[in-house]
């Protein structure tokens, strides 16, 4: 005997569910994800994780965290109907991700890995796309009602009010580390997510991934700037992918020296962690650095006119800080390269046209160029005590 749900009107028998979940997993594989997961909408605990996040103001200037709570919560009032998530990741670390030795010159830009390459949003939003469509047409034979109960999914890559994590975790992908990231036992956290919220009630999966983090604190410890208050809890005011990418106005002062030449977000927390050293590179040649970007001086990208900045940048996640606060980024990284006369000579060469929030970032820069125990300091580089650290732990974990 066949039983069978009455899901808003969407009857499938569990059998056809189990069958159905299977082919949706292996027609994500075939669309380049590494891994798929099924998930019901209860969120649990994470619910009170947002709200106590949000309570104690670390969301800083993402107001769009604050709002849609609800959806946020409850992902059946972004999609009516919402039965099912389904959450997929996909590898982007390049084949030579080349994270220390960029951040031993501090002459050269550090753009976080994820973003050396086309952006990911596009890429993964358009496989969903097609995995959705594949889930839809297999599905429609399988209902007895199908014009009376619509189907009702979406595809989401970072785009809408979803806890991406949780889900991705529940759906057994993987474990939030202490980073606040999601880890994978066999592929560590170099690897984008992404999900389909779908009425169609797949079979879940109930196998997840224990937390392995144990008592290492490598990530939290590594951190320049101290973003990490406590274990699995992100300061994002402090964080320098906030402060290079969210952060609109002025970049605080006592943060600009911890930035070091990071220019686009930053990787120290997933570069120390040794559950990395199980991460794979990307089979994905859209996500290869495009225009050398993982190995480029600051004064190179600094003197980039605007038109160069779009037309280098199209396609790039890069893209949507804009001109304006890639060059105040820019202007911090050269503040803190060592002395040399034509950095001083491209800051000054751009400030009279630069806007305000520029201007103030290239003051500050060419003070920091023109001080002699500034510059004594930045040549013998001794560097800080997070990035000895994380230069020493992969360095261990490499040999």
């Amino acid at each position: 005997m066949v039983s069978s749900h009455d899901f808003d009107h969407i009857a499938i028998s569990d059998d056809a569910m189990r069958a159905l979940a299977l082919e949706v997993k292996c027609w994500g594989r075939e669309l380049g994800f590494q891994q798929v997961g099924i998930s019901d909408i209860d969120l649990g605990e994470h619910r009170n994780h947002l709200k106590h996040w949000l309570k104690k103001g670390y969301h800083g200037e993402m107001q769009w965290m604050q709002h849609h709570q609800d959806k946020r919560n409850h992902p059946e009032d972004l999609v009516p109907g919402t039965l099912r998530v389904i959450s997929v990741r996909m590898d982007y670390l390049p084949e030579n991700p080349q994270h220390i030795e960029v951040l031993k010159q501090p002459s050269k830009a550090y753009i976080s890995r994820y973003a050396l390459g086309r952006d990911y949003h596009k890429l993964i939003r358009k496989r969903l796309a097609t995995l959705a469509k594949k889930l839809e047409s297999a599905s429609l034979p399988l209902l007895d009602n199908a014009a009376d109960a619509p189907i009702q999914q979406r595809p989401f890559v970072d785009s809408a009010p979803v806890l991406e994590k949780a889900f991705a975790e529940k759906a057994g992908l993987g474990w939030i580390g202490k980073h606040t990231l999601l880890l994978n036992a066999s592929a560590g956290s170099w690897f984008f997510l992404g999900e389909i919220l779908t009425n169609i009630p797949l079979t879940i999966d109930t196998i997840t991934q224990d937390n392995q983090c144990g008592n290492c604190e490598a990530c939290l410890k590594v951190c320049p700037t101290d973003a990490f208050s406590a274990p699995y809890q992100l300061d994002a005011r402090r964080c320098i992918s906030y402060l290079t990418i969210e952060l609109k106005g002025a970049i605080p002062d006592t943060f600009r020296e911890p930035i070091g030449n990071r220019v686009f977000g930053c990787d120290d927390c997933q570069a120390i962690c040794p559950w990395n050293k199980f991460a794979k590179p990307t089979q994905e040649l859209d996500f290869s650095p495009r225009h050398n970007l993982n190995d480029r001086t600051l004064l190179d990208l600094f003197l980039w006119s605007e038109e160069e900045y779009l037309r280098y940048t199209e396609g790039s996640a890069i893209r949507r800080i804009g001109y304006e606060r890639w060059q105040r980024n820019l202007a911090i990284g050269l503040g803190n390269a060592p002395a040399d006369t034509a950095i001083v000579s491209g800051l000054n060469h751009h400030i009279d046209k630069a806007s305000p929030l520029v201007r103030e970032h290239i003051e500050w820069a060419l003070k920091q160029q023109h001080s002699t125990k500034k510059r004594r300091r930045k040549i013998k580089r001794p560097s800080t005590p997070q990035s000895d650290t994380l230069i020493k732990t992969i360095d261990d974990t490499n040999s």
